[in-house]
């Protein structure tokens, strides 16, 4: 696990940004994965400004989100389709069908993992998954307890994150209880992963990662089995670390 230390997040942004750019330049194809949150906002916005100013392609680039509410459609303001159109997939040279996000509104829920999961496989898996730091050591939605060996699924939100992820609901009532996200071996057959973490909010989970040993009980913590992660964090992040 490589390490790269940054002041603050306008530099962590700056400096995903630039392993982002870097890899989408240097293949003919490639495969994104994605990440939603207040985290990646500062990527997204450093890509957007990128491809204004330098046209930095993205035809040549498949993308898969991480997760999905489960009961939010897609012009829903607080799903995440709507959330990467806002943020980047507007912004960008992307093409239409090349964007992948689970279904949350498909009735039968088993079914659209088994979908969701089967075009990742098809597709060859992801060359470069982002990622952010829950406090409690989620990655993507697989929340504490969820086995490392998991696909694709359903899974129920604790409340711990549905309490951090209430600010992006106008009332905590409409925060929904479930999300489809992939799956703890789906993220870790990434080529490459890039996490992120910002502020002092996130100090106590990243020092837990670095530092604890590798359980369920802390899902984060098998990224220290992958043989090529990246974590970018600033100092607010480091400050129970160094």
């Amino acid at each position: 696990m490589k390490l790269i230390t940054v002041n603050d997040y306008e530099e962590l942004s700056r400096t995903a940004g630039e392993i982002v750019i870097e890899n989408v330049n240097n293949f003919k194809t490639f495969t994104l994965g994605l990440a939603t949150g207040s985290t990646p906002e500062g990527l997204y916005r450093y890509l957007a400004e990128d491809y204004l100013i330098n046209k930095t392609t993205y035809q040549h680039v498949k993308t898969f989100n991480l997760d999905e509410y489960v009961g939010l459609g897609h012009e829903n303001e607080s799903s995440y389709h709507y959330y990467m159109n806002k943020h980047l997939f507007s912004h960008i040279d992307i093409l239409t069908e090349n964007i992948h996000l689970p279904n949350g509104i498909n009735s039968d829920l088993k079914s659209e993992c088994s979908r969701y999961e089967s075009s990742i496989e098809q597709n060859g898996h992801i060359d470069l998954q982002i990622l952010g730091l829950g406090r409690n050591g989620h990655i993507g939605f697989n929340e504490p307890g969820t086995l490392f060996e998991s696909k694709t699924h359903v899974v129920e939100l604790a409340n711990t994150t549905r309490m951090a992820n209430s600010r992006f609901f106008s009332e905590s009532a409409e925060m929904p209880t479930h999300a489809i996200t992939m799956g703890i071996s789906t993220i870790l057959k990434s080529r490459e992963i890039l996490l992120l973490v910002s502020g002092v909010e996130k100090a106590q989970a990243l020092h837990k990662l670095l530092e604890d040993e590798v359980c369920e009980a802390f899902p984060a913590s098998i990224l220290k089995l992958h043989p090529n992660v990246t974590v970018i964090a600033d100092k607010n992040a480091l400050s129970r670390t160094f």
